[in-house]
């Protein structure tokens, strides 16, 4: 049973799974902060600072007027938060949109790269085919 795993472990398939997790995740941390340090503030720039997370309606127990979502929590009331919903679905749409842009963009330079491969290929002089070649050795063995 420890041959099989290792036999498993081993295989490639396994270790670029283990490396496309890996990467996802830094990739991850990267997109989440060009989404909250330099996307959001510019989109609050244009709303107004506009932010949901502390809307949220008491469904039951004692809430202080005008508390945030941290301290009714804290309260042990319970709280519909739809502010959180809201701006975590706005967050996904964001984080969509730049990760399209950036799948987008990579898929671009892939297809220029090759375009630049097939110009290169397409340069190339073509050599005489297979049937010139056993054309001219058929002459030359007929000629002696």
């Amino acid at each position: 049973m420890i041959k099989e795993f290792k036999d498993f472990i081993a295989k490639g398939n396994v270790m670029d799974m283990a490396v496309g997790i890996i990467i996802g995740a830094a990739f991850t941390a990267i997109v989440s902060s060009l989404v909250a340090d330099l996307i959001n503030p510019i989109i609050g720039l244009f709303t107004g600072g506009v932010d949901f997370t502390n809307n949220y309606a008491v469904l039951a127990g004692e809430v202080p007027e005008g508390a945030s979502l941290e301290a009714a929590r804290e309260t042990g009331a319970s709280v519909f938060a739809y502010g959180s919903f809201i701006m975590a679905v706005i967050n996904f749409l964001i984080i969509a949109w730049v990760v399209f842009m950036l799948v987008k963009a990579v898929n671009k330079a892939k297809d220029a790269a090759a375009k630049e491969e097939e110009a290169a290929a397409e340069e190339a002089p073509a050599g005489p085919s297979e049937i010139d070649l056993l054309t001219e050795i058929r002459d030359a063995l007929a000629s002696k």
